[in-house]
């Protein structure tokens, strides 16, 4: 296997992004964005990286899969006790990343991180298939397993316990929600001369935009 990638070299040409074209608010122009994503990204276009930093400053990142959006901020869920709930419960700073490699474009937002309503984790939680249910029940998130089998016979044990039963949502997993006080939207242009326009939280209601260099 050759691990020299300096040729694995693209141009990016699908688009533009200048200050006369993009919405005042940054909230509408991800939505339109994301519309544009739906439509032609293979996969998932709701996957996104998520950062957190443990309270001893070590960073981490995995993906997770966006659950929710709105005006207010971005939702997605996951274990309490996680890796990346034990950082958020000490470090509410957080960051997501979308990139739509179909359209050339990447989304960073920054911002503060709390936990939802007890009753939309609950309302979401009741929207999942049973069987992804029982694996939020069953599941740990991030501590070690001795093995495929002790999670197997883990998953059989919660299984012959539940029977028929409605499923209730554990303690332990819920949704959190990414208030962005900062959002990047950067479309690839050639030349690596990519277009970044970000938008920096002024106030409640008004946004700061500027061009950023590549």
């Amino acid at each position: 296997m050759n691990n020299d990638f300096s040729s694995h070299r693209r141009e990016y040409s699908k688009g533009a992004l200048s200050e006369d074209s993009i919405n005042a608010c940054p909230y509408k122009q991800f939505e339109a964005w994301y519309g544009d994503a739906s439509k032609v990204v293979r996969g998932e276009p709701n996957a996104c990286a998520l950062g957190t930093v443990s309270a001893s400053g070590e960073p981490s990142v995995r993906f997770v899969l966006l659950k929710a959006m709105r005006e207010e901020g971005f939702v997605f869920f996951s274990h309490y006790d996680s890796r990346k709930g034990c950082d958020l419960s000490q470090n509410d700073s957080a960051a997501l990343t979308f990139y739509w490699a179909e359209l050339e474009r990447q989304v960073r937002l920054d911002g503060r991180v709390h936990q939802v309503s007890a009753a939309e984790s609950d309302a979401y939680f009741a929207s999942r298939p049973r069987n992804a249910q029982i694996g939020a029940t069953v599941s740990k998130q991030s501590r070690t397993l001795s093995s495929r089998q002790e999670l197997e016979e883990s998953l059989a044990s919660v299984i012959a316990n539940l029977g028929d039963k409605e499923i209730v949502r554990p303690p332990q997993w819920g949704g959190y929600c990414l208030v962005p006080n900062r959002y990047e939207f950067w479309q690839g242009r050639e030349d690596r001369l990519h277009d970044r326009i970000q938008y920096t939280r002024s106030n409640a209601n008004e946004w700061k935009v500027e061009r950023l260099w590549p």
